[in-house]
């Protein structure tokens, strides 16, 4: 149910107390013995509050000494590169990781100007300095601080591997086993000296993250034609960490661009809400994005970014705020036919539960396709050696190829995406909305809608666990059932949850890797009152499961 001040401005009593949220930071002791208490790996990191035991001091000096550790064991012995964003918590924990990483003598690389570091310019720093290499000495890794989209009063930590991109559960689950290691002996093993010493320490030295990356940017995109085209941009950072690089890109490469809202303010009192009444910095949520859309109409493309600018939102002026979904398909589209040396092998990976009309656009390029579960992290191997031109998903996280076929970073780009908008317009002449109804009229109109609902960790835990046998052999919603998956086509890979297809229409049941919320994805090529039988098909499955595991 859709929250009665949905997006409008938050009010004071909407906003988390930031003296209360950092002092529990450090005053607060997690419970060891409470597995809500303890380090835990998702999708993007180690997330949590430290309001509730799951973001504090312990945890991120017990992670990061298993980081160290880990480091160790595989023999990662060159630079770790470290960055944050803007939340509240971020620049504590920042601090903790800092100490402990200096008296591990961890070569670390911080930011030049002190200032906030997105996801992408870390991978890109990682990349760069890797230089195609993935064994041997002297290899880069790096940590982002940051809970992304996540509520101002949340924390998270998340570790990026010599490939750049989002650890794997080999990695997460031995650092995650580990820190509860040290977190239930008191963190004795974990070592650490002063905030002093770790920036006075030889190891410790900085990096110009932001002019690095923006300097690089024209290798990827076609700034050239963004710029002849005069195209006018308005790109809102949500007070986040992308909030002086969006200043640097229009100076550096004179583009007709306005920082909509350059304000940075961990309350995030400036947010309008989201559909459920938190501030949320969700850059796909018309909500959340509201003070965006308000203003659209003054720019030919708007952009905005999330906490830690790995998501992108493209507002237009004439199809307001793009479902994510829409937009990359018209993104895959555009890039594979305006990529001359990109490999002809070259695929398109997505998630699977992302829209199919990727698998149409796909068809219609005659490229293969690559479908993987949820999780950035599927799609780094062929980012990496070039097999994946573009990988997306369904939560506006997208990464692509350079120019001429390279990596350019295994993590996703909201800054990369949201300049991509522009340069669509400037070299097609047509918005990406404009093209979007394009590509329907060629390949038909998809119905589109994800149902969230909340989800104990054991309800999560049977969701996950979900098997072919439990859907009902027969029809679903009017047409027969033409596969039944718990593996992903693309790769094997077990997807946590399941995933039901008809000719014309789909629906996917899964915990989330963040939240404690269960979720349901569900499309119908044949209208909304279609999809609304196939949603209901789907709870009712859902449904059962839990009273089962109940």
């Amino acid at each position: 149910m859709i929250h009665e001040r949905a997006g409008l401005l938050a009010a004071p009593s909407d906003l988390v107390d930031i003296a209360h949220l950092v002092s529990s930071y450090y005053t607060v002791e997690p419970d060891a013995d409470d597995i809500g208490q303890r380090v835990a790996f998702g999708t993007s990191g180690h997330r949590g509050s430290s309001l509730t035991g799951s973001f504090n001091e312990a945890h991120i000096a017990a992670t990061t000494q298993a980081i160290c550790e880990y480091r160790t064991m595989q023999s990662i012995d060159g630079p770790l590169f470290l960055g944050r964003d803007t939340h509240a918590l971020s620049e504590p924990a920042w601090v903790t990781a800092l100490e402990v990483l200096a008296a591990n003598d961890v070569t670390v690389l911080v930011d030049a100007d002190d200032r906030y570091t997105p996801t992408p310019a870390i991978s890109h720093a990682i990349l760069r300095h890797n230089a195609g290499r993935t064994t041997g000495a002297g290899l880069a890794d790096g940590i982002v601080v940051t809970p992304s989209h996540n509520p101002p009063k949340d924390g998270g930590f998340k570790y990026n591997p010599p490939h750049g991109g989002p650890a794997d559960t080999d990695a997460t689950g031995w650092i995650a086993s580990r820190a509860n290691e040290l977190l239930a002996a008191g963190n004795r093993g974990v070592r650490r000296v002063s905030l002093a010493r770790a920036l006075a320490a030889d190891t410790t030295d900085s990096y110009d993250y932001c002019g690095i990356y923006v300097d690089d940017l024209p290798s990827v995109l076609d700034l050239d034609a963004v710029r002849a085209a005069g195209v006018r941009i308005g790109a809102d950072p949500l007070g986040g960490a992308a909030v002086d690089y969006w200043g640097r890109i229009a100076e550096t490469h004179d583009l007709d661009l306005t920082v909509v809202n350059p304000l940075v303010d961990p309350t995030w009192r400036f947010m309008t809400l989201d559909w459920d009444g938190a501030i949320r910095m969700d850059c796909s949520s018309p909500y959340a994005m509201a003070s965006l859309i308000e203003v659209s109409d003054q720019y030919q493309i708007a952009t905005g970014n999330d906490a830690d600018a790995d998501r992108h939102g493209i507002v237009t002026p004439d199809g307001g705020l793009m479902n994510p979904n829409h937009f990359l398909a018209v993104a895959i589209d555009y890039v594979f036919s305006h990529r001359s040396e990109w490999p002809t092998a070259a695929a398109i990976g997505k998630t699977l539960v992302s829209s199919s009309m990727i698998d149409r656009v796909a068809a219609g390029l005659g490229r293969r396709l690559v479908e993987v579960p949820v999780g950035f992290k599927w799609f780094v191997p062929g980012l990496l050696d070039g097999s994946i031109g573009f990988g997306g998903e369904e939560s506006a996280g997208a990464s692509f190829l350079r120019h001429d076929g390279s990596v350019w970073t295994t993590d996703k780009d909201g800054i990369l995406l949201a300049l991509l908008a522009s340069e669509i317009l400037a070299v097609t002449g047509s918005s990406p909305s404009e093209r979007y109804r394009e590509l329907t009229a060629e390949h038909g109109d998809p119905t589109y809608e994800r149902i969230d609902a909340p989800a104990t960790r054991e309800e999560k835990a049977a969701l996950g666990s979900m098997s072919p046998d439990q859907v009902p052999p027969g029809d679903l919603a009017g047409e027969p059932i033409t596969a039944v998956l718990t593996e992903a086509p693309g790769n094997g890979a077990a997807i946590g949850g399941l995933k039901v297809t008809t000719e014309s229409a789909w629906f996917a049941a899964r915990p989330s890797g963040t939240e404690d919320v269960y979720k349901i994805y569900a499309e119908s090529f044949r209208g909304p009152a279609h999809l609304r039988e196939l949603q209901s098909q789907a709870q009712a499955l859902v449904t059962s499961v839990l009273s089962t595991s109940a």
